[in-house]
């Protein structure tokens, strides 16, 4: 077939990138290597617009076993115990197709997590939506939603593991590509951890799990490109999943590395038998021989290209060693498995492909694993923004921040998300002892006397205003919510959904979150471990805000996690860290600009990480002291929301803040470093407070069934009857959705 610049151009290289593939072979490629090499070179698999800079990242600590370039991260935990973690992105395929788009982003990173020889015990979701309301695609956006969520409860409940957490945010740039990225986490012995590098020449490569067929070709392309008017006519890009069978390989892959005939495996992922073949030859430094006259096809007729391409979901590769193939054989037969020998490893580092008597390929492995692409994309300008920087000259004031407090719990944003985690199954395999709705997720690790803690946060509006501050921002509150409940950082995995990086102003977006990360990860002793990159979400060439999300875990002492809603009355209320003013400039970046006011401007809230630190420090000690009764940190929506989360328990209080020219700032200005915390010993966490150099002290009391905030001349600003703040928080999102489900 004659390489045209119209079929290079369809298979999304460039011509330059065309004539390094044909340096790197020394000809001309085939039809079936040009589509080999457009996946493996896409975005999605080579992150070659993003790789130069991803180094910056920490990448060691103390906790870390694995960093990245695995499949999933790895820490240890003590005991001879490790813990696999990694988040990715499925936004692309869930736009298309919501349902099965967001079902097989939670069986990728499923597998991702028992490919390394653990056993998934938590999953927690970070999503973004297009607004449910007040807009012509409000319809569109609530059936994307619907869909999304129900593809991951379906999936994550029928394979049998907790979705434990998350968040779930809306703004009108996500309206034609919503972000459905996917954190999973498992455990196993330090001494079983599996890798993804192929060895001993001979060995047998077997092909495990469904059959393969044209579902999800040239998936991987199709998630490095932006969405145009045809992007609809993609369905056939769109992965099935089957949970059940993938509960089936688990078990079964489990199972057979416990033989100690398994020399390397790899999920059939991205650009599927592919990716999974070459990587692991690339790594260990040999070649892959396959025929594809062995693979399991469930379509007639299936060509080489659609067979290598596809993304058929439930497929791993193992290698064996050689004369041990019966003992993996058996395993797979007992779970009802195909389990195939399709190649060998050989000595020549090339990956090999036969088809029907006839070699369709012939690549040597780093070509298409280290060889891809690096672009240093231009980026020395102004990171992407409309919004101004100075606020308006008159900010209207508030005529009722009574009426204000309760629209903003009741926004898309900040009110209850039950409508979404009641369909999920959080407390299966019954490890769950903190889930959906508290600011970190906890799960047990029943082998061990240890819990690991996971928070998910990513602000895009932050990150619009300022990246670099955003991002940091970002790992801050991860930080903080895992010392609200007592947990000590340990590793982070990292999301990065962004524009098109041939775009210089998309790219300095990119560029500065990821050194404001870098600079986080390191000062709060958080290390990136893995993660992904999903670049080119944009629609009609409008780019979705920079959405940098961090997932970042913390080891704890198993013990009943401090919960959010105030216990009971009469408890003393602590404002760890202080009242921290918000001016002007930072105000407009915050849920009372957005929700209120329609605006959005300036820049986002101040963050001094020494400071922040300080605060987490002393947070973990307060909660070692078991002195907090309850806890939440002050995020969204600033303190009187986070004084209304804590109020939803049904008990109330009474807080009296500093007298200012204008009360919303205070109330609802989005400082960091900040937690909120019922108590009866005030005292000791003074003398804690002042022994970390944190400021804070006691603002009020709990009390029976209102919410009331004085200034400190006696005034009321706030007076709400606990129950109508319930009300309000716990129906907001299904009274948004009522028009799709009318």
């Amino acid at each position: 077939m004659k390489m045209t610049p119209e079929l290079i151009a369809q298979h999304q290289l460039t011509q330059g990138e065309y004539d390094k593939i044909v340096s790197l072979l020394g000809r001309e490629p085939s039809y079936t290597e040009l589509g080999v090499f457009s996946v493996m070179w896409s975005e999605h698999c080579s992150y070659k617009s993003s790789r130069i800079h991803l180094r910056k990242l920490p990448t060691t600590g103390k906790y870390v076993v694995q960093g990245p370039g695995e499949n999933a991260g790895v820490v240890g935990i003590g005991g001879g115990w490790v813990v696999a973690f990694k988040i990715e992105s499925h936004n692309h395929p869930s736009y298309i197709e919501p349902f099965q788009g967001a079902a097989t982003g939670v069986g990728g990173i499923l597998r991702d997590i028992f490919t390394m020889g653990a056993r998934p015990i938590a999953v927690l979701d970070s999503l973004r939506f297009g607004r449910p309301e007040g807009t012509a695609t409000s319809v569109l956006n609530q059936q994307i939603l619907t869909g999304v969520v129900s593809g991951i409860a379906h999936y994550g409940n029928c394979f049998g593991v907790p979705t434990v957490g998350g968040e779930c945010l809306f703004e009108d740039c996500y309206s034609g590509n919503p972000l459905v990225n996917v954190f999973a986490l498992g455990v196993c012995k330090e001494n079983e951890v599996f890798y993804a590098k192929a060895s001993g020449i001979g060995n047998p490569v077997i092909y495990v799990g469904a059959k393969t067929g044209r579902d999800g070709i040239h998936g991987a392309s199709m998630a490095s490109a932006e969405f145009t008017e045809e992007s609809k006519q993609k369905r056939p890009n769109v992965q099935v999943g089957d949970p059940f069978l993938e509960k089936l390989l688990l078990e079964a892959c489990i199972e057979a590395m416990k033989t100690g005939a398994i020399v390397a495996i790899q999920d059939m992922g991205a650009a599927g038998l592919t990716s999974s073949s070459c990587e692991m030859g690339s790594r260990g430094g040999v070649g892959i021989d396959i025929d594809l006259d062995l693979v399991p096809q469930r379509e007639p007729g299936m060509t080489a290209y659609e067979m290598l391409l596809s993304e058929s979901q439930e497929r791993m590769l193992l290698v064996a060693e050689k004369g041990r193939e019966e003992e993996v054989f058996r395993v797979f037969r007992k779970w009802g498995l195909d389990a195939v020998t399709i190649g060998t490893v050989t000595p020549d580092g090339n990956l090999r492909i036969r088809h029907k008597g006839k070699l369709e390929a012939e690549i040597p492995n780093p070509a298409l694993a280290d060889e891809a692409p690096k672009y240093d994309r231009p980026h020395n300008v102004p990171p992407f923004r409309k919004a101004p920087l100075d606020p308006p000259a008159e900010i209207p004031a508030s005529s009722d921040l009574n009426a204000d407090l309760l629209r903003l719990v009741g926004s898309p944003d900040l009110c209850s998300k039950r409508w979404i985690w009641e369909q999920y199954d959080y407390q299966v395999r019954t490890n769950t002892l903190a889930g959906p709705g508290a600011d970190a997720a906890v799960v047990r690790v029943k082998e061990t006397d240890q819990s690991i803690a996971m928070s998910l946060d990513g602000n895009g509006r932050y990150c619009y205003l300022d990246p670099r501050e955003g991002a940091k921002l970002a790992v801050a509150e991860c930080c903080r919510n895992l010392a609200t409940v007592g947990a000590e950082p340990m590793a982070a995995t990292n999301n990065l959904n962004f524009g098109n990086p041939e775009r210089p102003e998309i790219m300095a977006q990119l560029v500065e979150a990821i050194e404001g990360i870098a600079e986080a990860c390191s000062h709060f002793d958080a290390p990136i471990t893995g993660g992904n990159v999903s670049l080119y979400n944009e629609t009609l060439g409008e780019g979705i805000y920079p959405t940098p999300v961090l997932g970042i875990i913390g080891l704890m002492k198993t013990a009943a996690p401090v919960p959010i809603a105030f216990r009971r009355e009469g408890a003393s209320l602590v404002l760890l860290g202080g009242f921290r003013r918000t001016d002007a400039q930072r105000f407009g970046s915050g849920e009372y600009a957005k929700v209120i006011l329609n605006n959005l401007w300036g820049l986002p809230p101040a963050l001094d990480m020494d400071y922040e630190k300080r605060v987490h420090d002393a947070m973990r000690e307060i909660v070692a002291a078991g002195l907090a009764e309850s806890a939440h940190d002050l995020s969204d929506g600033g303190l009187a929301v986070t004084l209304s989360e804590a109020c939803t328990g049904a008990i109330g209080a009474r807080v009296t803040v500093p007298g200012v020219d204008r009360a919303e700032f205070e109330l609802f200005g989005e400082a960091p470093s900040r937690i909120l915390i019922s108590t009866s010993a005030p005292e000791q966490i003074a003398q804690i407070m002042l022994r970390h150099g944190v400021d804070g002290g006691v603002i009020g009391v709990t009390m029976n069934s209102r919410l009331q905030i004085a200034n400190d001349g006696g005034a009321l600003l706030i007076d709400v009857a606990v129950s109508d703040l319930k009300q309000t928080f716990e129906t907001g999102l299904p009274a948004l959705l009522k028009t799709l489900h009318a």
